[in-house]
């Protein structure tokens, strides 16, 4: 079960808000100071978030150089505000090992499988679940397929990663959403968590529904022994 730091970035600092909502940050640092704790853990893969990008619906490729060189070698699974090919390449091209999109996939009937042709198992599709909708578009909004039509749509176009976030946990520390992730495994693509995961034990129950790795945010912090505003 590979854990997976997540760093979210706003401005040039990594954060980490509630529930995706501006006007609640959690903690804030420098992203160059914080990537530096994230590589003396070692992790196999660190998942960064442009927060501005997934909010303005365009990433900034120079932050995620920026990313990269800190990184260390690390590789990296970058999202936010990757609306077309030419941006996922453009994220691939600074730095990004494979790229989580959304919003885009979810648009029309084509999209979908243009990139997992385009990109193959660099794509990680993005199911952003929030009161049991899809939400896109920086979680502002809802897609307007269910959640089994994208599934569906995943397992019909050879998606090659889901990356399942439960909105209403992210950044609460709560727990996951254990009943969702049981549902999203049983297609039999590869599920990446995020959500709430606080500790050992969340990572073990996640393990035994079938999730193949989970993203830590909230929960890495305590990890790291860093205190939260």
């Amino acid at each position: 079960m590979q854990i997976i730091p997540a760093l979210d970035l706003l401005g040039d600092d990594a954060v980490r808000l509630q529930q995706g909502d501006f006007n609640r940050v959690l903690f804030r640092q420098p992203l160059e100071e914080f990537m530096g704790r994230l590589v003396g853990t070692h992790p196999d893969l660190i998942h960064v978030v442009d927060l501005e990008g997934a909010r303005d619906g365009a990433l900034r490729p120079a932050v995620i150089e920026r990313c990269r060189r800190a990184a260390q070698g690390i590789p990296l699974q970058v999202s936010g505000g990757l609306r077309s090919l030419e941006a996922a390449r453009n994220a691939l091209n600074a730095g990004a090992t494979r790229v989580v999109i959304g919003t885009q996939l979810w648009q029309d009937d084509v999209s979908l499988g243009s990139f997992v042709e385009a990109l193959g198992d660099q794509l990680v599709a993005a199911l952003d679940v929030k009161e049991g909708q899809l939400a896109i578009r920086g979680w502002a909004a809802y897609a307007s397929l269910t959640l089994n039509e994208a599934l569906e749509r995943c397992l019909s176009e050879g998606v090659a990663r889901l990356h399942v976030t439960a909105v209403a946990r992210d950044g609460t520390l709560r727990g996951p959403d254990l009943d969702l992730y049981e549902e999203v495994c049983t297609r039999g693509i590869p599920v990446v968590a995020a959500g709430g995961v606080r500790n050992d034990d969340d990572v073990k129950a996640l393990a035994r529904v079938g999730c193949e790795a989970v993203v830590m945010g909230v929960g890495y912090l305590t990890r790291l022994g860093l205190a939260l505003d």
